[in-house]
Parts: structure tokens; C-alpha cells; sequence
């Protein structure tokens, strides 16, 4: 058994057979790609990584299946899991996503060919592991999923508490234990014990404050969006091979590419984000201004690019100078969780009127930027509002509330 100190969780201790896991280049990578992407250039202090998230995942499951009483096979399955539910993310985490889906077809946790055949392998082997029968814990169809892959995991129940902690935004509170003793694992999932109830709302309003606060924060938004572009412009006319191995990099790995690369944008954006240079917005507004339905439709980051480069014309600026940001319009959340209330279960939402709150907070919360730099912000503005047939602001909306 070794110990590790860790700041949020105290000791988090790692089983002995699962030492070579740790020690494997690909769960070494994670120390080198930062947790919340270029959130660092807002909060100095979020400079945390992936390498500790996995950690606090593995403790937490850990703990969680000590509650459940579970074998020590689904033991060591649930926290080979945790540690490993990370290790196919790219460069600068979440920021990187929308390319790997686009030029893979996958998410960094469909992650069962690269296990199987990959240098986990054989340590998971070793260790008396299926890899497969951990991809598919970690891809979220197997009785143990829940854990780690689902409404109230140990994954959101790390993150949160860790990301607050290294930003210092005091919205990230989830008391962690109470919730891990109310849960109860069901043939149909994970299911919590109605003194659970407050529990499962802390990590919901967590969840809920972060998003605008941190996960969704303008200045993240706009330097991850410039990531994006430099690394489109950098793959003009490569193909998905390139992608691949781009998104195999860390963080500094992928800023050197790009700050070397033969695209000149590429080598522009590359150094504005080391300077943190970033570009600004020019608009940046919620559903109530803009058709947020119709702009979802097909939403690609290909569609986004073909925009920005409609708004740029319209502005008279090169189309690297305008960036469109049409995030995900944020999903229902809880609606899985169901609370067992004597020998009956209810859903979550129906005991508690905090879930409808939230959810149309979180539905507020949407934003869509444009962003360009500094000199063009006018214009674009001007551009943009055709373009995408922007609502005016109206009088109500510029008045302040005290």
C-alpha cells in the first residue's frame, strides 16, 4: 500500500497492484494537462491537474465502494476506473474536445481500443483486470458505472471540491461523505436514502455556481475558442492522423507544436495565449437574444468557423480575426437520481423543488460569444448582430437591480 498526500482529501492510499497503473506513461501524462483547461489565465491558482483529479476519483470510488460492501474484485475494478477515467483527455482537457470528436468520432472516455491493446494493458492485466471490462466501466454501461459515470459519481464529487479549492470560488462545497454513505447501488443504478437528499443538493448547487463562476468563465471561453482556431489553422489540409497526434500531447507539447507550426495564424494565437494577449468580445449573449435552437442545428466546429468567417467579411477584417462561441445549451440535470424514501424510490425532482430552480438557472446561464481583437470590437459587433440576427438590448435589460 502507498500513501499520498493529497490537499483536498487528506492520505489517499493506492493498492499495491495497482502501483504499475500509476506509474504508467499514460497516467503520467495526466500531471502535465492542466484540470480546467486555460481557466489559469483568470484564477492564477488553477494550475491543478488531471493527474490529481484522478487521485481524489480513485479515493472517493474507494470509500464508495467500502460503503457499498462491495468484493475486493469490484473494488479493484471501481478504482482502476477512477484512476484511469481520465487518461483519454488531450491537451488542456475539455478545451480540446470538440476536435477530437469531430476528427475521431470518440470522447476521451470511449477509451476501450487503447486499453485493450495499449501500454495499460498489460498492468491492468497484471493486476488481475479485464481491460475491456474497465473501458466499459469507464464508458458508462456497466453495473458499476454509476461510481464513476453518472449523476452523483466520485468524479463530479472530486472535481468540484478540487477545483474550488485551487481557484479559491467559494461555490464548489459538496460534502462529499454524507453523500457517499446515503448512496445505495440498485440493479437499475445508484439510488441515495432520503437523508442523503441535502447532500445531493450541495453538489447540485455546486454544480450550478461553477458553471459561470469557473467551468464557463468569458476569459476560459475565449482563450480555449483561440486554441481551437490555431489548431484548425494548423491542420488545414492534414488529415485525421495529424489530429491524432496533436491531441496525444500535454499542454506545453501542444503550445511548442502550435508556436512552431507552419501556419503562421497558428504561430499568432500560439504566442497571444502564452502572453495571455487574448482576443475580447465583441457579443456575447444569452438565448433571449439570439435563436439558440436554430444555432445548435448541426452545430460543428466547422459550422462555427463558416460563421466567423461570414462575420469577418461583413466587418472587413481577416477571417482570423473572428472567433464564434456557441456553446451546448446545458442538459437537464438529476434526472436520473432517484431517492429512496421507505421502501419506495422517487425521483430526485419530485422531492425536491431545487432541481427545477437550477435548471432553468443553468438554462440562463447559456451564452453565445464572439470574440475578435481589440481594435475590431466595433465592427464586428456591428457583423455579428446581422449575421446571427441579434436581438437589441432592451430597456429592461439594461437596468440595474440593487
Amino acid at each position: 500500500m502507498k500513501f499520498i498526500k493529497d490537499p483536498v482529501h487528506g492520505y489517499v492510499e493506492v493498492e499495491e497492484s495497482l502501483l504499475p497503473l500509476l506509474d504508467s506513461p499514460p497516467v503520467q501524462r495526466l500531471r502535465h494537462i492542466r484540470q480546467l483547461g486555460f481557466s489559469y489565465l483568470v484564477y492564477p491558482g488553477a494550475n491543478h491537474t488531471r493527474f490529481e483529479h484522478a487521485l481524489g476519483a480513485m479515493h472517493l470510488a474507494r470509500l464508495m465502494c467500502t460503503h457499498l460492501g462491495l468484493g475486493r474484485k469490484e473494488m479493484d475494478l471501481a478504482t482502476a476506473a477512477a484512476l484511469l477515467h481520465d487518461v483519454g483527455h488531450g491537451p488542456f482537457s475539455h478545451t480540446t474536445e470538440p476536435l477530437m470528436r469531430e476528427c475521431s468520432g470518440r470522447g476521451h472516455d470511449e477509451i476501450g481500443p487503447f486499453l485493450a491493446s495499449g501500454p495499460l494493458a498489460g498492468p491492468l492485466e497484471a493486476a488481475g483486470l479485464d481491460p475491456r471490462e474497465v473501458a466499459v466501466v469507464i464508458g458508462g454501461s456497466h453495473p458499476l458505472s454509476p461510481l464513476i459515470h453518472g449523476d452523483l459519481d466520485v468524479d463530479r464529487m472530486d472535481y468540484l471540491q478540487r477545483d474550488a479549492h485551487y481557484t479559491g470560488v467559494p461555490y464548489g462545497t459538496v460534502d462529499a461523505h454524507r453523500l457517499i454513505k446515503s448512496c445505495i447501488l440498485e440493479p437499475e443504478g445508484m439510488v441515495i436514502d432520503e437523508n442523503g437528499i441535502n447532500a445531493a443538493e450541495s453538489l447540485l448547487i455546486a454544480r450550478t455556481l461553477m458553471r459561470p463562476a469557473v467551468y464557463y468563465h468569458h476569459v476560459s471561453r475565449i482563450a480555449s475558442s483561440m486554441l481551437l482556431l490555431a489548431l484548425q489553422e494548423h491542420l488545414e489540409g492534414a488529415g485525421a492522423g495529424a489530429a491524432a497526434g496533436l491531441l496525444s500531447l500535454d499542454d506545453a507539447g501542444l503550445l511548442q507544436c502550435l508556436a512552431h507550426s507552419g501556419s503562421g495564424t497558428a504561430q499568432v494565437l500560439a504566442e497571444r495565449l502564452s502572453l495571455r494577449r487574448l482576443y475580447k468580445r465583441a457579443v456575447y449573449v444569452g438565448a433571449d437574444r439570439v435563436n439558440a435552437q436554430a444555432l445548435q442545428s448541426d452545430l460543428s466546429l466547422r459550422k462555427m468557423r463558416r460563421l466567423g468567417m461570414e462575420i469577418a467579411e461583413g466587418a472587413g477584417r481577416t477571417p482570423a480575426d473572428v472567433i464564434v462561441d456557441i456553446p451546448p445549451v446545458p442538459g437537464e440535470i438529476m434526472t436520473a437520481v432517484r431517492v429512496r424514501c421507505g421502501g419506495a424510490a422517487a425521483r430526485l425532482e419530485d422531492l425536491s423543488p431545487l432541481v427545477h430552480t437550477l435548471n432553468r438557472t443553468r438554462r440562463v446561464q447559456w451564452r453565445m460569444g464572439i470574440y475578435t481583437v481589440p481594435e475590431a470590437v466595433p465592427e464586428v459587433a456591428r457583423a455579428a448582430t446581422e449575421v446571427l440576427h441579434v436581438k437589441r438590448a432592451t430597456t429592461q435589460d439594461r437596468l440595474v437591480v440593487d
